[in-house]
């Protein structure tokens, strides 16, 4: 009898500490910054902090725009103002100067690959094609401020319209 008393606490207390190791290496594993920010992200805030501190929404009070970053180092933005005009034409070729301006103000789309440094949290960008073809061939760097299962936020500090572009993103259910 006192053997198998010994034998069951000797078992319960290894299920407990295998427990507890268990629980303890899962609660210290954090996933890389990249492991984070992996999948779709829909725009939620885009900010232009200008050189004299004054604050510019470019692409309106409801930004619309998809931000999608895949396992392979792949990435695809799109931003876009939720108040662009309708072209009268009712053919994108045929835009009015006014509405072709509006739509190239109002909107920006880049693709390319993309690496996430933990040190520095930052996200590269290695830009293969874009809608403002300046950044074209280019590598720019995003500044990760914060982020959660749920939200995104980060800051570009040349944005394409001048001053520091402030974005808040938020993952796609």
């Amino acid at each position: 009898m006192i053997r198998r008393n010994v034998l069951v606490l000797a078992t319960a207390a290894t299920l407990c500490i295998g427990f507890a190791l268990t629980t303890s290496s899962a609660v210290v594993h954090q996933d890389s910054l990249k492991e984070q920010m992996l999948g779709t992200w829909t725009a939620f805030a885009v900010d232009n902090v200008l050189e004299d501190g004054s604050k510019v929404q470019s692409y309106g009070a409801n930004p619309s725009g998809m931000l999608m970053l895949d396992a392979q180092g792949r990435f695809s933005l799109t931003l876009i103002r939720s108040d662009l005009p309708k072209f009268a034409s009712n053919n994108r070729d045929l835009g009015t100067p006014e509405e072709n301006k509006a739509v190239i103000q109002g909107s920006l789309a880049n693709i390319g690959t993309y690496s996430v440094n933990d040190a520095d949290r930052t996200l590269v960008l290695r830009i293969e094609n874009s809608s403002f073809p300046n950044w074209k061939g280019t590598e720019q760097k995003r500044l990760i401020a914060t982020i959660t299962r749920d939200e995104l936020k980060w800051q570009n500090p040349a944005a394409s319209n001048g001053g520091t572009a402030q974005l808040i993103w938020r993952r796609t259910k």
